[in-house]
């Protein structure tokens, strides 16, 4: 049996919340695929006066990825009410929070990543077939203006 203190990439939930969206919950769902957890931080360099063997390095801001989900369709169409929403001119800045939890092997909670003040940026139905018996996929695309891993038992 696998130690449930390692981190699986298999074994995840998504959960976002949409304040002033219906019932606020939009989507709690356990997703195939989960992409595009990333911060990158741009580094300034200069060189300092009569120093020529190195340089300084200062941190500077910090982007974020976009998180693309994918998931079987279910009757549960809450991501497209979400960009239906968005859609509508008083609407526009309806923003949502999302967690992927990181579960372990026994289904206890390992991470979260907390994504806040999330959009959504594309909403792809799944491809129909009549020839192939295959899973319908649903894909999104979300925006979030920050990123942050909250670990159980650290205080944040």
């Amino acid at each position: 049996m696998p130690d449930p203190k390692l981190f699986t990439a298999f074994n995840f939930r998504v959960e976002i919340t949409v304040p002033g969206l219906f019932d606020d919950d939009v989507c709690e769902a356990a997703f195939s695929d989960c992409d595009g957890l990333e911060m990158t931080m741009a580094v300034r360099t200069f060189q300092e006066g009569g120093n020529n063997t190195q340089q300084v390095q200062l941190a500077g801001p910090v982007s974020y990825g976009q998180v693309t989900l994918k998931r079987g369709m279910s009757a549960d169409f809450g991501l497209w009410r979400w960009f239906q929403e968005l859609m509508k001119t008083d609407k526009r800045g309806l923003r949502g929070q999302a967690s992927i939890v990181m579960l372990g092997a026994d289904g206890s909670e390992q991470a979260t990543f907390a994504l806040k003040d999330c959009i959504p940026l594309k909403l792809k139905g799944p491809a129909l077939s009549a020839r192939e018996g295959v899973i319908a996929i649903e894909e999104m695309q979300i925006a979030y203006a920050a990123l942050e891993l909250k670990m159980p038992g650290v205080p944040s």
